[in-house]
């Protein structure tokens, strides 16, 4: 009798699992009608730090997932082409450096002695000059005197003839006037000396006045130079700013999820060395149907499930939704083979997460009027 006891209990018990097991599978747990659920995939805005310019694999400083900080030098370049460029930079510059100093010299010799030229010329003009104007007074009194040697002359002539005077007396005048002739002479071939001495002065004079634009000619000469020398620094510049480029740091604080270029490889302008990613730039993204997208808005709560860990929420908003629909990804899951296109949304953690990683699996629940977010997946029908 204990057994036929024993086998009825047991037959109603497996009656009863198999009535609830049909139950649940034909009444599956439903969300609340305020939650959307989806599953997705984590993703991140990557940034490839590129290369400005080609260049040899000179160091690369990190591994993949190694975390890393804003500004921390990831990895060098070198280029043989843009050093011996620098350096015929440096000494092009250097030279005109020496160029500049040598014409700065030359400029205050110039300065120094080019003006006391021009003094010394007009001084010359001004004396010969004054010796022109000493000897024409001088000529004007002895012509005065030879006129009135004349009269002396043609007077005494007349009283000589009429033999009131000796002879004498008339070889004295005649001597007179041929000395005060001669005198006359000498002092007219002294001013045609002195006036070819004035006109080799005024020559003199006028080649020390051209002189002085040496002057200018220096001065805008070493403005060219030193136009050039900027122009020199600005090239050097400009190859300093090229070789800094060459050293990679990053531009966030993040990891590393890729490393593309190895030591020793030789890449050109614009190729990849290494994949970064901010992890405040990770999302879940998840795709809805067109009955769920018109119920979600940017700014609703979430939570985001990561299978590893059900017990975990991780809190979340919606940032994005896709303005488009597409067609139905793969990987997705929808409710029903009839729909065919489905929205793109996005759902952010409020803060950074470690657990978040690039490319894993997980689910993501949307409140659409931020209430009943679950705590647990065991609060979801499976999804």
């Amino acid at each position: 009798m204990l057994k036929k006891y024993l086998s009825a209990i047991l037959l109603l018990a497996l009656i009863a699992t198999g009535a609830l097991l049909i139950y649940i599978k034909t009444h599956p747990k439903q969300l609340p009608s305020n939650l959307i659920a989806g599953v997705g995939t984590v993703l991140g805005d990557e940034i490839n730090l590129n290369t400005k310019y080609p260049g040899r694999v000179e160091e690369v400083y990190v591994e993949e997932s190694q975390p890393i900080h804003k500004n921390e030098l990831l990895a060098k370049l070198s280029s043989k082409e843009l050093q011996a460029k620098l350096q015929s930079i440096q000494q092009s510059i250097l030279a005109k450096q020496k160029e500049i100093e040598a014409k700065k010299v030359e400029l205050s010799i110039a300065k120094a002695s080019l003006p006391q030229n021009v003094q010394k010329a007009l001084a010359q003009v001004s004396a010969k000059e004054a010796a022109i104007k000493e000897l024409d007074e001088k000529i004007q009194t002895l012509q005065k005197v030879i006129n009135q040697d004349r009269k002396d002359f043609k007077r005494i002539k007349n009283l000589v003839a009429k033999k009131l005077l000796p002879h004498h007396e008339l070889e004295k005048i005649q001597l007179r006037l041929n000395d005060d002739s001669n005198n006359l002479q000498a002092l007219f071939a002294k001013k045609r000396a002195i006036l070819a001495s004035l006109t080799a002065a005024k020559s003199t004079l006028t080649q020390a006045k051209i002189s002085l634009k040496n002057i200018e000619a220096l001065q805008l000469g070493i403005e060219a130079l030193q136009k050039t020398l900027l122009a020199l620094k600005a090239q050097k510049q400009e190859v300093v700013a090229m070789i800094d480029d060459m050293q990679l740091r990053s531009p966030i604080d993040g990891y590393v999820t890729q490393k593309i270029a190895l030591k020793g490889e030789v890449i050109g302008a614009g190729m990849s060395v290494l994949r970064l990613l901010d992890p405040h730039t990770l999302y879940l993204q998840i795709f809805l149907d067109t009955l769920h997208n018109a119920k979600v808005k940017v700014g609703d709560k979430a939570v985001i499930f990561l299978d590893g860990m059900p017990n975990h929420p991780i809190a979340a908003k919606v940032v994005r939704i896709a303005k488009k629909a597409e067609f139905t990804p793969k990987e997705v899951a929808v409710r029903s083979d009839r729909i065919q296109k489905v929205y793109a949304v996005r759902i952010k953690p409020l803060k950074v997460e470690p657990t978040l990683k690039l490319g894993i699996p997980a689910i993501g629940v949307i409140s659409t009027n931020g209430q009943g977010l679950p705590k647990s997946l065991k609060e979801l029908p499976k999804l």
